[in-house]
């Protein structure tokens, strides 16, 4: 499985050029490292924790900064099975992030707590997706 922690440059200059005006969700696929891997000189180096354990370190930290910005957690799943898709991805957090809007996820990723609180999603991730979906229109068949 190939490791996707940070947003490449292409990839988060393509989401700055979206419309930044309206509501976003994004879709969160997270695999946690079995320990943690904090950068040798921070205070949880030797601490021991699991990449699950660094993750709700993240969460705790970021969720004041979520709040003010007006986001929440739409939904969160238990991940079972892939039906379609590489049998190789696993994850150990689904979950679907409501921001209202694209400017607000921006505010979010620049924010100095976040940017110091980043440093445990880091040591927690061992690879993840972050898809970007706008909203439509909800129904009763596929198409």
């Amino acid at each position: 499985m190939t490791s996707y922690i940070d947003p490449d440059r292409d990839q988060f200059e393509a989401f700055k050029a979206l419309d930044r005006d309206k509501p976003i969700e994004m879709l969160n696929l997270v695999k946690f490292r079995a320990k943690a891997q904090y950068p040798p000189v921070h205070d949880l180096a030797n601490a021991d924790l699991t990449g699950a354990q660094a993750y709700k370190n993240y969460g705790a930290e970021t969720a004041p900064i979520i709040e003010r910005i007006g986001a929440r957690i739409l939904w969160r799943g238990v991940f079972e099975t892939t039906l379609i898709g590489p049998a190789d991805e696993a994850w150990d957090a689904v979950f679907i992030a409501r921001y209202p809007t694209a400017h607000a996820f921006l505010e979010m990723v620049t924010d100095p707590a976040y940017r110091a609180a980043v440093i445990h999603r880091q040591a927690a991730v061992e690879t993840s997706r972050l898809i970007r979906c706008g909203s439509g229109v909800a129904g009763a068949t596929f198409g």
